[in-house]
């Protein structure tokens, strides 16, 4: 068998063209391999990574000016939130005030129109109370137990009197009614010029007709002869044109 010409002993040793041409494959070899391991997009200089590198810098600083931004819009927004709140709470005060003094000024005069309406009525009831105060005395001047005599006449015209605001006193009357008829109730004057003329004096302070009627007294006769309705008609006469019986002293 022939000896393998590639032993030690035989290998022929390379040329200075085959160790530069060896060289040249490994370094390519080396620069494939590194070549592949980087990413198709990548830069591989030293200025490009440095350029590559600045974007990352200016998009922090941007971020930071706009959550500044953000953080000032919020803000603003409090500011306008809050002085709209205050603004609602202001004027909710207000209406809440307008409201309670208009109810003040109705409270006000709902009772002003509530007393003025306790005073009407309590008007009104004193002068039914009045009104009813008189009735009773007329009544009771009507109704009252008198004597069928001068003494009672009398009496009982001057309660009919008092209650009626015609002034005069026991005494007038009584000196009045002795001298015009003695104390007759029928008495009647048939000589002095009312006879003349066809109106006769009549009854105990001999009044004539139309005086009668003109000067009667509700509630009292019309009877010109009845002593009570005749002293009353005449003492209402008197009062009306002397101020009471009682400054009668002679013919009237």
């Amino acid at each position: 068998m022939p000896k393998n010409p590639f032993t030690r002993g035989h290998r022929r040793a390379l040329t200075k063209r085959h160790k530069i041409a060896v060289a040249g494959v490994a370094t390519l070899g080396a620069a494939a391999v590194v070549f592949s391991a980087v990413p198709g997009n990548a830069e591989t200089t030293t200025s490009e990574a440095a350029v590559s590198s600045a974007p990352v810098k200016y998009h922090s600083e941007q971020l930071k000016s706009r959550q500044a931004d953000v953080s000032e819009q919020l803000a603003a927004k409090a500011l306008q939130s809050k002085a709209a709140a205050e603004a609602k709470a202001a004027k909710a005060h207000a209406e809440a005030k307008a409201k309670a003094k208009a109810a003040a000024a109705a409270k006000k005069k709902a009772a002003h129109a509530a007393a003025a309406k306790k005073a009407a009525q309590a008007r009104k009831a004193k002068e039914a109370a009045s009104r009813a105060a008189q009735r009773a005395k007329l009544k009771a001047a009507t109704h009252k137990s008198y004597a069928n005599n001068l003494d009672g006449w009398i009496k009982e015209s001057l309660d009919i009197m008092k209650a009626k605001g015609i002034p005069g006193s026991y005494n007038g009357l009584h000196r009045n009614i002795i001298r015009e008829s003695s104390g007759n109730p029928n008495a009647i004057n048939n000589w002095d010029i009312n006879a003349i003329n066809g109106i006769p004096s009549k009854g105990l302070l001999q009044v004539i007709p139309p005086t009668f009627k003109a000067y009667h007294v509700p509630g009292t006769s019309w009877n010109i002869y009845d002593p009570v309705a005749n002293i009353t008609a005449a003492a209402n006469y008197a009062a009306d044109r002397y101020g009471s019986m009682d400054n009668v002293n002679s013919a009237y």
